[in-house]
Formats: C-alpha cells, sequence, structure tokens
C-alpha cells in the first residue's frame, strides 16, 4: 500500500483536540550535517506561528519538509491526526498544506486569474482536457475569490509579469488559497516589500487567518511581533525557544543568539 493511501484522519473524531500540525523528533542530515535535530512542535488550528532565527537555523529545512519538498531522515510530520512524513508535495498539497515562495513563483505570462484558476483547478479530479476551463464554473468561482481575497479581483485580466513586486508576492498568496488550505505556511511574504506594501500584506494576513492556520517564516521583526500569537526560534538545527512575542522578546537566550538588543 502506498504512504498516501495510509493517511488516516483523526479529524472527524468527536471533540478531537489534536493540534493540526504535529512533528516528533523531526531530524534532516545531508551527509555529516545535521540541519533539523529532533523538532517536535505544534501549531494548533486557527493559530498564526511564526518561525524565526539565524541564517542556516533550519527554517527552510523545516518548510521543505512540512511541503514535501525534503523527505526527513527520520520523525513524523502529523497533519490532521495523520501521518504525512514523506509524502510527495502534490499528495501533501492535496491535504490541505498549501505554501508561498521566499522568491516569488508565479506564471509571468500567465494573467493573475489564470495562474489562480490552474491552482484551483489542481484540485479537481475529474475535469476533461477536451473540455474548455470557462464550463467549469466552480473553479473560475473559486479562482475570482482567492483573487478578491487578496485584493487582486480588479487585475485579473492583467499579466502576472506586469503586476508589482507586491501585487506579485499577493497573487502568491491568493494561489495558495485558491488550492483551498487548511495551514497556509508563509516563506518571508514581505521580503522585498516596501513599508506601504508591508503593511498592506499584513492586513492580507490578517484577514485571511480567520479561516486558516498560518505558520510564517518571516525576518522582519516587526511583523513578527504584530502578527504572531506564538513564535517558536530555531537555532543550529534546534527549538531555542518558544513562547509568545512578548516572553520571546524578553528571553535572555533569544537576545544573545538572534534579537541582539
Amino acid at each position: 500500500m502506498s504512504a498516501a493511501l495510509e493517511y488516516v484522519s483523526e479529524e472527524s473524531l468527536p471533540g478531537a483536540l489534536t493540534p493540526l500540525l504535529r512533528t516528533e523528533d523531526l531530524t534532516v542530515r545531508f551527509g555529516g550535517l545535521t540541519a533539523l535535530n529532533r523538532i517536535s512542535f505544534a501549531v494548533e488550528r486557527g493559530e498564526i506561528r511564526a518561525i524565526i532565527g539565524p541564517n542556516g537555523a533550519g527554517k527552510s529545512t523545516f518548510f521543505n519538509c512540512l511541503t514535501g519538498v525534503l523527505r526527513p531522515s527520520s520523525g513524523r510530520i502529523l497533519f490532521n491526526g495523520g501521518d504525512i512524513t514523506g509524502l510527495s508535495p502534490d499528495w501533501i498539497s492535496q491535504k490541505g498544506i498549501a505554501r508561498s515562495y521566499q522568491i516569488t513563483n508565479v506564471l509571468p505570462n500567465a494573467t493573475t486569474l489564470e495562474n489562480a484558476r490552474i491552482a484551483a483547478q489542481s484540485r479537481r479530479h475529474g475535469w476533461s482536457l477536451l473540455t474548455h476551463y470557462r464550463a467549469y464554473r466552480d473553479i473560475m468561482e473559486k479562482a475570482e475569490g482567492a483573487l478578491e481575497a487578496v485584493g487582486l479581483r480588479g487585475k485579473a485580466g492583467e499579466l502576472a509579469a506586469n503586476l508589482s513586486h507586491g501585487e506579485q508576492r499577493n497573487l502568491e498568496i491568493g494561489i495558495a488559497l485558491a488550492t483551498e488550505p487548511q495551514l497556509l505556511c508563509l516563506d518571508e511574504p514581505t521580503a522585498g516589500m516596501s513599508t506601504a506594501e508591508t503593511h498592506d500584506t499584513m492586513e492580507l494576513v490578517r484577514r485571511i487567518a480567520k479561516d486558516l492556520t498560518i505558520l510564517i517564516v518571516e525576518h522582519d521583526m516587526q511583523v513578527v511581533m504584530e502578527l504572531a500569537q506564538r513564535i517558536t526560534v530555531l537555532h543550529y538545527g534546534e527549538i531555542l525557544a518558544e513562547g509568545t512575542p512578548s516572553e520571546i522578546q524578553q528571553n535572555p537566550r533569544v537576545l544573545e543568539v538572534y534579537l541582539r538588543t
């Protein structure tokens, strides 16, 4: 039986209190280098959780494991109570985890709407190549709704390449939303943005967080402290500290190795 078919969800259990996402002793080794060392981590449903840490702390490796880009050396990843360890990115996406990337990852020569439509269509198992996509009204509605959520409905016909940097970053979030995720992983969503664009993206994240669980990697500490309900600090592939923004700001070890006040 394939790993994908072995997935068992506990979300239907009455009164289930399991975290939406949990890792158990998650470890990644590259030859003699341990990039992640026995990370045990949990995110509750509806939470905005930030992951911070110095360069090389393991943040990208952790995201890559959660989204199937990397297979862990050992440990487990549980989502909705089911084991998704080692599943491919497309299977993990089907389970309900979506991701934006540190470097903008849109189709530049497709329109804004086409970018979102292709993402929405990836959830459709029964569509035919012989049928024009506009015949699938539900797909178009999901794509249009995703653009509405990120403030780009008015630019549905624009080529993605012609959008501003901030709009492209928000389109990437819209593409993720079009897949109807339960967990959205945002990798430095405000990177390269102006102050105004950063403010707008923070407001966007707050809006969509009403219906989603969000995991965010971000270097802008103002963004982290204002958005996150809890923060996990990674250092040399291990969890250095976890807590509320105020607890992290006052943690002596975090101040020493990262915040450096």
